[in-house]
């Protein structure tokens, strides 16, 4: 007889596990405790097998048929429902195992960390992952689709944050196509948001392209009495007009002073790609002077905190504030401007041997020997000469500010 509503709720428990049949296979188990769950009976060849459908009243009477019947469909197609039940459960504990933020830790650590990348480099990924997380950190990769991607970065393109937006979504895209390669998704969903987001005014930082002020900047630069560390990298960053983040992260493993080249290994560079910068007499010297000073193994610049961990990121801003210049005249990255402006404007040097020492553009293999690429020569003349040109424009300052005490006397 088939069960009812009323027959069912009026299923009491006992001693033992008892059914009650449906028909068709379909039957519910009542237990000593009291529950009451919906199984389906079935044979497939010689097998007699059976599946769990839930308990009532969670599932209802019809649901349970609905279920069974389907699951009747599948047998007389020769497919085995226990079978494709035991495949799902595996498939949602491998997805819930497969988060978004899951992968992305892995990506971190097995992409980035061990890939020998820069600190500072892991540090926005992984400031990338906490704007994703809140939305998409605990759903699983293979599920996730390009609007659920899309709303944390439209929300920090509310904040104003067009450039951060730009790199999470790239750092999504990464992260979504390290899934694919390792087979925990099929495709990238931020592939579709190219687009989506406006795109970021360029970032114009403050430079002095000045001769007398930068003449003013560098005398600024020795007579500066704040820390000794901070002193050095202001005095050597004219020089070598590297990349803020680049010189706060430089090893002393990297420098070869007798041969005068710095090789910046690709992991640190923006590019991705090494760079080898040549040293002139007189960052040779500042260099000499600093290692006798605080040692020559690892951060040429260490925090003030820990040798085992590099320069603070504003260290070399604040003490532009600190010597009296504002964010609108000079910044650190805004040294490389000075250099790039003055250099052309010297009509000395080609264009491709500056844009090569500002590792622009800089698409050549590397050949094993840094310092063999193209306009190498050429470059090295030039930081020689750029070295030398500093010193003069920091010298006639001071010339006539001499020249001006010996009248007064």
């Amino acid at each position: 007889m088939s069960l009812t509503i009323t027959r069912l709720k009026s299923l009491k428990p006992k001693a033992k596990p008892y059914k009650v049949t449906d028909g068709r296979g379909l039957y519910i188990e009542i237990t000593p405790s009291g529950s009451k769950l919906w199984r389906f009976r079935y044979r497939l060849g010689k097998s007699q097998k059976k599946i769990c459908i839930g308990s009532f009243p969670e599932i209802s009477l019809a649901e349970a048929r609905d279920i069974a019947f389907e699951a009747k469909r599948k047998v007389a197609r020769g497919d085995d429902p226990a079978l494709e039940k035991r495949k799902q459960k595996i498939r949602n504990e491998y997805l819930a195992a497969n988060t978004f933020e899951t992968v992305a830790r892995e990506y971190i650590e097995e992409m980035m960390v061990k890939g020998g990348l820069a600190q500072a480099t892991i540090v926005k990924a992984n400031y990338f992952l906490e704007q994703l997380a809140p939305a998409i950190g605990n759903r699983p990769l293979a599920d996730i689709e390009p609007f659920e991607v899309l709303a944390p970065l439209k929300r920090l393109e509310g904040l104003g944050k067009h450039e951060t937006a730009k790199k999470t979504r790239s750092f999504a895209g990464r992260v979504f196509r390290y899934g694919v390669a390792t087979t925990r998704c099929t495709t990238d969903p931020t592939s579709l948001l190219k687009g989506a987001l406006r795109a970021p005014r360029p970032t114009h930082y403050a430079a002095i392209v000045d001769p007398k002020k930068l003449g003013g900047l560098l005398r600024a630069i020795d007579d500066f009495d704040g820390y000794i560390l901070t002193k050095y990298a202001l005095q050597i960053a004219p020089h070598v007009f590297v990349r803020p983040g680049e010189l706060r992260h430089a090893d002393w493993d990297e420098f070869d002073l007798d041969e005068g080249i710095w090789r910046i290994p690709a992991g640190k560079m923006k590019a991705r790609r090494a760079h080898a910068v040549p040293l002139s007499r007189q960052v040779v010297t500042l260099m000499e002077e600093l290692g006798a000073q605080m040692g020559m193994e690892g951060y040429v610049f260490p925090s003030t905190r820990s040798r085992r961990r590099p320069m603070s990121e504003n260290a070399l801003n604040a003490a532009f504030r600190r010597m009296g210049y504002s964010k609108e005249e000079i910044t650190a990255h805004g040294l490389r401007a000075t250099a790039s402006s003055l250099l052309n404007e010297s009509g000395i040097w080609s264009p491709d041997a500056i844009e090569r020492a500002l590792a622009h553009g800089d698409s050549d293999a590397v050949r094993g020997i840094y310092h063999r690429g193209r306009h190498w020569d050429e470059r090295v003349k030039m930081a020689q000469w750029w070295s030398d040109h500093l010193d003069e424009l920091k010298a006639k300052g001071r010339n006539i500010e001499a020249k001006k005490r010996s009248v007064h006397c």
